[in-house]
């Protein structure tokens, strides 16, 4: 489960990019309890979802042409410039940045070799999340990727995390990331990595992160999201050890998944 304790290569910031900002404030705020809190009329429109006056992530229009609407995680670096040379080295490549971002913080947006979008902070005045591992916050971060053994190694190189494969039936491999020192296995995980099945992926699906946001009730969830638009992709299941989940798509199409945590 995420925390606010960031160290380089854990997540520490999560933003959406929509079509329709208004619509996606509506949603979220329907489905979480979050309100919007606009950054100030130099942030083109980019603002902050927020619960009980904590920030639980950013949003804002799309701004990259031929963008989709999509969750972007982004990861902790102390060096956002080195970081980028760091993932081109590593075969990723940069999509913007790195910026400044007013006093906030230096930002860049990278893909990885299998196509997958992510985002690094390094922060100034803004650490990152205020909440996190919270209900109706982000506890969660995971990748779907047409190639999970180039993943492990681009990422090992780029934030030094440790991983650990985890056999799941008969041919599923769940692979658990934490930041470097750290044991996957323990509560510093922070990610997991799936390779999508080829059937998948003859149908379309693409490489990709997306959040899990942590709730009360999955089932109850699930419907309060269907009810505002959401499609279900994977319907509400338990996963042994880790409690109930789904995973959705937003009315706008970003993917997101919800997770009720086992008791520990």
């Amino acid at each position: 489960m995420l925390t606010t304790q960031y160290v380089p290569g854990a997540p520490n910031w999560l933003d959406l990019g929509a079509p329709d900002l208004d619509a996606a404030v509506a949603f979220y705020g329907g489905v979480f309890g979050w309100t919007f809190s606009s950054a100030g009329p130099d942030a083109g429109g980019y603002g902050f979802f927020q619960l009980d006056g904590k920030t639980v992530a950013g949003a804002g229009p799309l701004t990259e042409e031929g963008a989709s609407p999509a969750w972007t995680v982004h990861f902790h670096s102390s060096d956002v410039d080195a970081l980028a040379k760091t993932v081109e080295q590593a075969g990723g490549t940069v999509r913007f940045g790195p910026c400044d971002v007013f006093t906030a913080g230096r930002l860049a947006g990278f893909t990885d070799p299998a196509g997958a979008e992510f985002a690094v902070w390094q922060p100034g005045d803004v650490q990152g999340m205020e909440l996190a591992g919270a209900s109706n916050a982000v506890c969660w971060t995971e990748l779907h990727t047409t190639d999970a053994a180039a993943a492990k190694d681009f990422y090992r190189t780029v934030f030094g995390w440790e991983t650990v494969d985890n056999v799941m039936g008969e041919h599923l491999v769940y692979t658990v990331a934490s930041p470097t020192g750290t044991d996957p296995n323990g509560d510093a995980g922070h990610a997991g990595i799936m390779q999508l099945p080829a059937e998948n992926v003859a149908a379309g699906s693409t490489s990709e992160w997306h959040p899990y946001f942590a709730v009360e009730d999955c089932d109850a969830t699930v419907a309060a999201s269907t009810e505002r638009g959401a499609t279900v992709v994977v319907p509400p299941e338990d996963a042994e050890g880790i409690g109930r989940l789904a995973m959705l798509l937003d009315p706008f199409g970003a993917p997101y998944a919800l997770l009720t945590p086992s008791p520990r």
